[in-house]
């Protein structure tokens, strides 16, 4: 009799719980055998763990907005308690944001005037109010969201080949979420391109008001606190979107002193605040104080340890672009960063460059490297003895911000140059 023979008993029981295993989800361990009698695992097993579901499906654009706006106001648990007399609760949509870069678009701009319109006609139990420092003094709902480009991993890295749209409901009195919406849309229909205030904006850098709003928009559920961040910066941020309101539409001293007088509070100290009161003081010819105003910039950066700044470069050249107002303002921010980097002892600087995903990658990496490499040297230049506390590097496409692939307005940010501060 062959071994095959003598084993086929065990070769049976052996596929059986092969076959077990996979039917009930692949790698997960298989529960115990039952326990012999007056064992002590004769008690029941715990219940198999519940697999996490499926995200939603890549749709249409128009579709997406409305599958996850649906979600959001369908699902809300709405506190009675916080209702007014007539059953209505009050709204606030502190404007939806880029959920990378922060910045506002005109396809985020027409989302929020959407879920506006949406709440006016068919949801009778909201009504919508401004946001702004009166109505956020109410204690009102604010409804928040981000829409992210992501990868087909679902990723916010390499080429952007979706959007996820992320939406939740706050409720300021509790401090909790109320409701969440999700959805995916196909880029075909949206418009990236950023408002007039991101779009001039000179600089980016991690900030905490900011990262606040998309932490309590991504990654939670209903019922989760609101981000400490955001929640304890809300009134400022009620003022600061009056400003980037007033600086769209051309109204740079109002702005100015919107801007001036939220950085002039305890949660004033916002990259975006730095950014309008340099941006406002430019548009008004003001520009020893758009100066000042650029080097507490370049301090806001190096505090966090990070900033970005918007340098344009002839396509494959390490010159500068020629014209327009900022190719203009180049050589004030070099100073800025090569006086505001020397005069802070022992801080040393990666500059690196990137760019967008056009091209070959190993020529990405080599134009981003001579790019980070020139502007080096002109900070060496405007700082003697500088150049030794820097090196330069190039991360040419691999670490996109927007990764639309456009090479527009709408992903200046790909091709930034960044100060990054390391070890000396």
């Amino acid at each position: 009799m062959s071994t095959l023979s003598c084993s086929s008993s065990a070769y049976r029981l052996w596929m059986a719980l092969l076959i077990a295993v996979l039917v009930s989800g692949g790698c997960r361990s298989p529960d115990p055998a039952p326990a012999a009698p007056g064992s002590e695992q004769a008690a029941a097993s715990p219940p198999p763990a519940t697999p996490p579901a499926a995200p939603p499906p890549v749709q249409a654009y128009d579709k997406a907005v409305l599958s996850a706006a649906m979600a959001l106001f369908n699902n809300a648990k709405l506190p009675p308690e916080n209702a007014s007399p007539g059953g209505r609760y009050r709204v606030v949509i502190d404007p939806l944001i880029d959920g990378v870069t922060g910045a506002q678009t005109v396809a985020t701009k027409s989302m929020g005037e959407r879920l506006s319109r949406m709440m006016r006609t068919q949801y009778p139990q909201y009504e919508v109010q401004p946001f702004s420092a009166a109505t956020v003094a109410q204690g009102p709902l604010v409804l928040i969201g981000t829409f992210t480009g992501v990868n087909a991993q679902r990723q916010t890295s390499g080429p952007r080949q979706a959007y996820r749209i992320c939406l939740a409901l706050a409720d300021l009195r509790s401090g909790k979420l109320v409701s969440k919406g999700l959805a995916f849309a196909l880029p075909e229909g949206v418009d990236p391109t950023p408002l007039p205030f991101f779009r001039d904006a000179p600089a980016w850098s991690e900030d905490p008001a900011t990262n606040g709003y998309i932490r309590t928009c991504q990654g939670t559920k209903a019922g989760d606190p609101i981000n400490p961040a955001y929640l304890e910066r809300i009134m400022s941020a009620a003022r600061v979107s009056e400003a980037i309101e007033a600086y769209d539409a051309g109204r740079y001293r109002e702005a100015l002193d919107l801007y001036v007088s939220v950085a002039a509070t305890p949660t004033g100290k916002q990259f975006r605040v730095l950014n309008g009161i340099y941006l406002a003081n430019l548009k008004l010819g003001r520009k020893e104080q758009a100066s000042a105003a650029f080097d507490r910039i370049v301090d806001f950066g190096l505090e966090n340890r990070r900033l970005a700044v918007k340098f344009l470069f002839r396509p494959g050249s390490t010159a500068f672009v020629q014209g327009g107002p900022q190719n203009a303002a180049y050589a004030g921010w070099l100073k800025a960063i090569a006086t505001q980097t020397a005069s802070a002892a022992g801080t040393c600087l990666e500059v690196a460059g990137h760019t967008s995903a056009t091209g070959p990658e190993p020529l990405n990496e080599r134009l981003s490297l001579l790019r980070a490499e020139y502007v080096r040297n002109r900070l060496d230049a405007a700082s003697a003895g500088l150049g030794k506390r820097i090196i330069a590097s190039g991360a040419g496409s691999t670490q996109m911000m927007i990764g639309n692939g456009r090479d527009d307005a709408s992903d200046v940010l790909d091709r930034r140059v960044e100060f990054k501060v390391i070890g000396c």
